[in-house]
């Protein structure tokens, strides 16, 4: 399915957000936005987004603002801090859903992108969309609370939907580890024992258009979202040290927690159905490959100072 002349809605129009509207203008797509941020709205008021709405997502006030009926929307929502989850993910999600059953028309497609810390499974699982979901950590279990949300809405206010469940983001302008190289740091917390389940920013947007583009045969899905080649943590802070001609540092031996507190489990997230459904493929299909890209100054969205 083309985007051309098609109608997007963006809510959360952040990291993601603003790298899928540059994608979806660029393929002819009418986009819209909704953010928080004023700064953020200026910047996609100049990169050409056709309509850019400054609101609370949690809240109604933008309900008049925007219309219903749109061919795709995608919520690509973050917490806006620690104490926000609720806020942000569930009454967000329930927000949406009231202004898709209020349109004259529902909503095509919608895609939410969610996340692997709805998933408990450590030692060395092999997790994909069949295993248990109930949330790992109190922010993973709201998430999964968003995705029910979702999976329980009437056809009558949006007709398909998929839940990308990404794993770790990273790319231009959001690379933690790799700051901490280049600051020259001689030791990092917790361990290098658990392998980083991670998915480039633009591997993320191209699952998101893949949905959009799904053929009407591929109902409502849940999908996982992670590069094919998961490493250990302490590889992938070898390699970078090799890149940067960095001393390698050393682990302060510390168990490694996520948000919520819980400590970072070591499995593999397949992201095997997507590439079988959709034909999805990774551009950046490893830790080497992304980084690499960022290291070689590889240009995207951000880079290109468009968004």
């Amino acid at each position: 399915m083309s985007l051309s002349g098609k109608r997007l809605v963006i809510f959360g129009c952040g990291y993601v957000g603003s790298a899928v509207a540059q994608a979806a203008q660029a393929a002819g797509a009418r986009v819209e936005a909704l953010t928080r941020n004023p700064e953020k709205a200026a910047a996609l008021r100049a990169a050409g987004v056709a309509k850019v709405v400054v609101a609370d997502l949690a809240s109604t006030d933008w309900h008049a603002e925007v219309a219903g009926g749109p061919d795709f929307v995608v919520n690509t929502v973050s917490s806006g801090g620690r104490d926000q989850y609720w806020q942000s993910y569930v009454v967000g999600m329930q927000s949406i859903l009231s202004w898709a059953g209020a349109g004259s028309q529902p909503v095509g497609t919608m895609v939410y992108t969610s996340s692997t810390s709805v998933y408990p499974q450590g030692e060395g699982a092999v997790v994909d969309e069949i295993a248990d979901a109930p949330g790992a950590t109190p922010n993973g279990t709201t998430i999964r609370q968003s995705e029910v949300l979702l999976e329980h809405a009437p056809v009558s206010a949006i007709v398909r939907h998929f839940i990308l469940r990404l794993a770790g983001i990273y790319g231009p302008r959001r690379h933690h580890l790799l700051d901490q190289m280049r600051d020259g740091a001689a030791s990092l917390n917790g361990s290098g024992t658990h392998r980083l389940n991670l998915v480039h920013r633009d591997d993320i947007v191209s699952a998101i258009l893949a949905c959009f583009q799904a053929p009407a045969s591929v109902g409502s899905e849940i999908f996982n979202v992670a590069d094919i080649a998961p490493a250990l943590r302490a590889e992938v802070v070898a390699w970078l040290a090799q890149q940067l001609g960095r001393p390698v540092p050393a682990f302060d031996g510390t168990v490694t927690a996520r948000r919520g507190g819980s400590p970072m489990p070591d499995r593999i997230i397949s992201s095997a159905k997507i590439v079988r459904v959709l034909g999805w493929q990774p551009r950046y299909p490893d830790y080497q490959a992304g980084f690499g890209a960022i290291l070689g100054g590889g240009k995207s969205a951000d880079d290109a100072g468009k968004l």
